[in-house]
Parts: C-alpha cells; sequence; structure tokens
C-alpha cells in the first residue's frame, strides 16, 4: 500500500508539475463516481487516469481510457 502511496503521489506531482491534461474528454474527472456513487477525489482520480496511461503505454492491448476506469471500480456518472 505504501508503495502505490508514493508511485500515485509521483504521478501526481509530475502530473501538476508538467502542466499535462489528462488523456481525452473522457477523463474528465466530474464525468465519473466510485461504486457508492461519490465522485473520486482529484487525487484518487489523477493517480487512476496516470495508471490507465501508463498501462495503455506498456501494452499492446489498445484498451480505451473508460474501459479501463472501469476496470478500477469508476462508471459514468448518470
Amino acid at each position: 500500500m505504501r508503495k502505490f502511496s508514493v508511485t500515485a503521489l509521483g504521478l501526481i506531482a509530475s502530473l501538476a508539475a508538467g502542466g499535462a491534461t489528462a488523456a481525452g474528454a473522457s477523463s474528465e474527472l466530474r464525468q465519473w463516481q466510485t461504486a457508492t456513487g461519490k465522485p473520486p477525489s482529484k487525487a484518487e482520480f489523477a493517480a487512476l487516469v496516470a495508471a490507465c496511461e501508463d498501462r495503455a503505454k506498456h501494452s499492446d492491448n489498445a484498451e480505451s481510457i473508460d474501459n479501463c476506469l472501469a476496470g478500477f471500480g469508476l462508471r459514468r456518472a448518470q
């Protein structure tokens, strides 16, 4: 868990420092919610988007960011 936290914080810091934007319009925070119906925090969402982007870079399977976020337990807000 600690390794994940350190990695997530590093990814968030690099996104903020670089002024990078999330990959595509589908990755906007307000469009997503957790299984409990609440929106994820900015830090949680940034870490999940970064994980999906990293997965896409290191995989031959071109999974959409929507599918990747759904795999981490997020779903589109209704």
